[in-house]
C-alpha cells in the first residue's frame, strides 16, 4: 500500500487565509485515496515564513519543497504540502504548485484556485475540484510525468485557472502508459 501524507503549510488555527471556504485536508485525503493508495493528513504543519519573499509578497515554492524533506518518514510514498499562500518560482509570476520531478515532495496552493481571488462569489465545490486536479497534477510530476498536450488530461499545463477548469482529474491513456514503475495517483 502506497502512503501519501498531506502537510499543511501554515499554522493550524492561525489568523490569516484559510485553505478556502468549506475545504479541509481530510476531504482531499479522501479524494486521493484509492485502491492501493492510502492518504492521510499529518498533525504537524510547516511554517512558511522562511520561504517568504518580501519584495514579491509571495512564498518561494522550491524552498518550501526543500524544507518539506524533513517531514518525510519511512514508508511515505509521497508528501504533498497544501497551503493557502501565493507561490512563485523566480521565472514566473506565480505557480499553482510545484513538484520534485521523480521525487517525493510536491506542493499546491489554494490561493489562486479560489473564486474570490478573481472577484467572484465563493464556490466551495469548484475549489475542491481545482485543488484535486492540481494535487494529482503535481503528484504526476513526482512520478516522472511531464506536461501533456491533451487539454483534458490532468497533466496538461495550467497557466491560468480557466485551464484547470477545462481538464479532468485523471490521466489520458498516453500519460498513464508513461508513468514510472512506482505508479501514480489517478482520480
Amino acid at each position: 500500500m502506497k502512503l501519501i501524507q498531506l502537510l499543511l503549510i501554515g499554522e493550524r488555527g492561525a489568523v490569516g487565509p484559510g485553505l478556502g471556504p468549506g475545504l479541509d485536508l481530510n476531504q482531499l485525503a479522501r479524494s486521493l485515496s484509492q485502491p492501493g493508495v492510502h492518504c492521510e493528513v499529518l498533525s504537524a504543519g510547516l511554517d512558511p515564513e522562511p520561504s517568504f519573499h518580501s519584495g514579491r509578497q509571495q512564498y518561494y515554492s522550491t524552498d518550501l519543497l526543500a524544507r518539506m524533506q524533513k517531514h518525510l518518514v519511512p514508508g511515505c510514498w509521497r508528501l504533498l504540502g497544501v497551503t493557502p499562500f501565493d507561490l512563485y518560482i523566480p521565472i514566473l509570476t506565480f505557480v499553482f504548485g510545484e513538484a520534485q520531478v521523480n521525487g517525493s515532495c510536491a506542493v499546491v496552493s489554494t490561493y489562486r484556485l479560489r473564486q474570490e481571488f478573481y472577484g467572484l462569489p465563493t464556490d466551495p465545490e469548484l475549489l475542491r475540484q481545482r485543488l484535486l486536479k492540481e494535487a494529482v497534477h503535481e503528484l504526476g510530476h513526482t512520478s516522472g510525468l511531464t506536461h501533456c498536450e491533451d487539454y483534458q488530461c490532468v497533466m496538461a499545463p495550467s497557466h491560468a485557472v480557466e485551464w484547470i477548469d477545462l481538464k479532468g482529474s485523471s490521466l489520458c491513456d498516453e500519460c498513464r502508459a508513461r508513468t514510472t514503475a512506482d505508479g501514480i495517483v489517478d482520480c
